[in-house]
């Protein structure tokens, strides 16, 4: 009797933590913000690097990935098919950093607080608060390089060959951000954004704008302040390898660095005084 009494609540305890499992593991990329953001991706990308950003005016790539990590689209701003894609007008090695870039942001914000990658960027110097976090969390070379497929389907939106993959890695310049939308009047993290192809500096304020073009910036909170949240903070001060940024979240100034009329409201301390 008690062999059967024990028997029954080890498989009802089975079947209770399968629906469970089944219960809490979603289909990636199915959030339908994310959803909506992705078929709106390439369109949002292309308006706003049309527009002042600072940095060189370079083609883009964009890449969104869920709330795990998983690589929904990626995108470049020259178009699906287009020759300057692939022809040295944009950086080739742009695509798996905005990967890395959309997977750091993702891994490092949560639903009560955001750090972009302009964040991170004093914070992991010798001298930074997360000193070493930039060695943690590999990109995986087997998802981000080993593939069959032509280049041309590269930035391709859902068909690149990165979609559908966890790449992984920590980047910590500029053009990543956590994407978040509102539930029942709170702020909801469903993924993350990666930008790359032009200055670390005008890499986030295209991301910034597109994030805003997408309609998920209902950011919470973060090291910025002022209602600026996971902005790039532009308070680093220095010289001769003595440079230290005053937030502890700093990030550099770049060449043609944005300025307060271009930048999306994504830079804090352009003005030095």
């Amino acid at each position: 009797m008690k062999r059967k009494v024990i028997g029954s609540m080890i498989l009802a305890g089975l079947g209770f933590a399968s629906s469970q499992a089944m219960a809490v593991a979603p289909a990636p990329c199915s959030d339908p913000a994310l959803v909506t953001a992705v078929s709106n991706l390439y369109t949002a990308a292309d308006t706003v690097v049309d527009t002042a950003n600072g940095g060189l005016g370079f083609p883009m790539w964009v890449t969104v990935v869920d709330n795990t990590g998983v690589v929904c689209s990626v995108v470049n701003s020259a178009g699906t098919s287009d020759e300057e894609a692939f022809s040295g007008v944009a950086w080739l090695g742009s695509r798996v950093i905005s990967a890395q870039k959309a997977n750091t942001a993702n891994a490092f914000s949560h639903d009560k607080f955001a750090l972009s990658t302009a964040n991170l960027f004093s914070a992991v110097q010798p001298w930074g608060s997360l000193y070493g976090l930039q060695h943690s969390n590999p990109v995986d070379p087997a998802a981000a390089y080993y593939y069959e497929g032509e280049a041309n389907s590269w930035g391709s939106g859902a068909t690149d060959p990165l979609v559908g993959k966890r790449i992984g890695g920590v980047n910590i310049f500029g053009g990543g951000l956590a994407l978040y939308t509102k539930v029942e009047g709170k702020s909801v993290k469903v993924g993350a954004i990666g930008v790359s192809g032009d200055t670390s500096c005008t890499d986030h304020v295209v991301a910034w704008k597109v994030r805003q073009a997408l309609g998920l910036d209902k950011v919470p909170a973060g090291v910025a302040g002022n209602g600026k949240t996971d902005a790039m903070i532009q308070d680093v001060v220095g010289s001769n390898g003595n440079f230290r940024s005053k937030s502890g979240f700093g990030h550099v100034t770049c060449v043609n660095n944005p300025t307060d009329a271009n930048d999306g409201g994504a830079i804090e301390g352009n003005k030095k005084k």
